[in-house]
């Protein structure tokens, strides 16, 4: 194996860790501590100088965290990771590397609900202005820059649609004009697809879904693709001009391809402080060792269940990328051959009112906000996770008033089915 790249399911299980060297425990300890021991002064200036890596303080790192970021980065590709208390965080802390008051972001309208009023309304209060294009017109991305747009954002799989996005065509756009693209890839986990490998300069996750994959602990997670220049444009200066803070060190020129999170780290982490609990941390490393398995497990079930359901007499339409007759399967089978994923969406002839009791009728499914459990979900996101928008935003985001989304789980889909059926009968 030594003369061999490792195979996903190896870097699942194996990427980043090692037995610990002072007990011998083979899986990762959960490092419940604070703050770490210096070996001496010299030790301590050169941690706090950034010349040498190690702990400080588990604001900013910690060595159970650590684990879970090698193996992140090892599964997407990329040079390096940044764990954090939440996918959330994740956003906030990457575009705090890229923006300045007054710059834009141009967004795939297609998101999960909460990143559009993340974008939508809490960054206004940094002057970080976002910019919606709709992922079908790849136009609609390139006629909205301008010299102060920072990024391009998009899902790789969007939620709750679960139609996928040409990751290339968008990445082509964004480096036509020196900007990065940043790809939100909870939904298709490294398992599916790498954006990475079709362009991506920056991904991003709620750990909390399919990667942790059992519904017990929040995170989320930065990837550095080192990819993408820093100092080409001077329109970055986190990374291409001199820290004060670190008396005068460019991030860029001292970390070369893995700068993007180190900064995250070291200038966001450090300052905003939504660090991930080493609890949760190793959950989710706990999670990852099983992410092949169970994402293939969720594929294959969401593809019986959308095939059932497209054949009910109450079910007006399916979204799923994984149907051969879908609008979207050209892209699921260039991007994710292995499965078009867990969660999409249906639309229930009787409207509003039917996907309420739809969704009331269920008796196995779980009725919550959340993705990526080993249990099958279900949600009416126009009357709960996307409630906050109008109803012109939310049919441009795939949630109209007709729309149930599900996220299949590990179940058997036999009894999977037969809980959606007893449902329809009675919405």
């Amino acid at each position: 194996m030594a003369n061999n790249e490792p195979g996903f399911a190896t870097l699942a299980i194996h990427a980043g860790a090692q037995p610990d060297p002072t007990t011998g425990a083979r899986v990762t300890p959960i490092y419940q501590t604070t703050s770490y021991v210096f070996d001496d002064t010299d030790h301590a200036a050169s941690l706090f100088g950034l010349q040498a890596f190690g702990n400080i303080y588990s604001r900013i790192m910690n060595p159970t965290q650590a684990v879970l970021e090698e193996r992140i980065a090892a599964l997407e590709g990329g040079t390096a990771a940044l764990a954090t208390a939440s996918g959330h965080a994740a956003q906030l802390l990457t575009f705090h590397n890229l923006m300045r008051s007054g710059d834009n972001f141009i967004a795939a309208r297609r998101l999960y609900g909460g990143s559009i009023n993340q974008f939508g309304h809490a960054f206004k209060n940094f002057d970080w202005q976002v910019r919606w294009a709709d992922p079908a017109d790849l136009d609609s991305f390139k006629s909205q820059i301008d010299d102060k747009t920072r990024a391009i954002f998009i899902e790789s799989l969007a939620n709750p649609g679960g139609t996928f996005v040409d990751i290339q065509a968008v990445a082509d756009i964004a480096h036509e004009h020196n900007i990065p693209l940043i790809v939100d890839n909870t939904m298709a986990t490294p398992y599916l697809t790498r954006p990475i490998e079709h362009g991506a300069d920056i991904v991003v996750h709620s750990l909390t879904k399919f990667i942790g994959g059992h519904g017990n602990s929040v995170g989320g997670v930065i990837v550095d693709g080192g990819t993408f220049d820093w100092s080409a444009s001077g329109n970055y200066p986190m990374l291409s001009t001199p820290r004060p803070e670190y008396n005068g060190i460019v991030l860029h020129e001292t970390f070369g391809n893995f700068a993007f999170a180190i900064a995250a780290r070291v200038l966001g982490l450090r300052d905003f402080g939504p660090a991930i609990s080493p609890m949760n941390a190793f959950l989710i490393l706990t999670g990852v060792e099983t992410l092949p398995l169970r994402m293939q497990k969720h594929s294959d079930n969401a593809l019986e269940v959308a095939r059932w359901l497209k054949a009910h007499d109450k079910v007006g339409w399916v979204s799923f990328a994984g149907l051969p007759d879908d609008p979207n399967h050209a892209l699921q089978q260039k991007y994710a051959p292995k499965g078009a994923g867990a969660v999409f969406t249906f639309g229930l002839k009787g409207g509003y009112e039917a996907g309420i009791r739809f969704v009331e009728a269920l008796e196995m499914f779980s009725h919550l906000a959340n993705i990526g459990d080993t249990r099958s979900l279900v949600i009416h996101p126009a009357s709960t996770t996307h409630r906050q928008l109008t109803a012109e935003q939310q049919v441009a985001a795939g949630a109209g008033p007709d729309v149930v989304r599900l996220s299949i789980g590990l179940e058997d889909v036999s009894d999977i089915v037969a809980d959606l059926e007893q449902a329809l009968e009675k919405a």
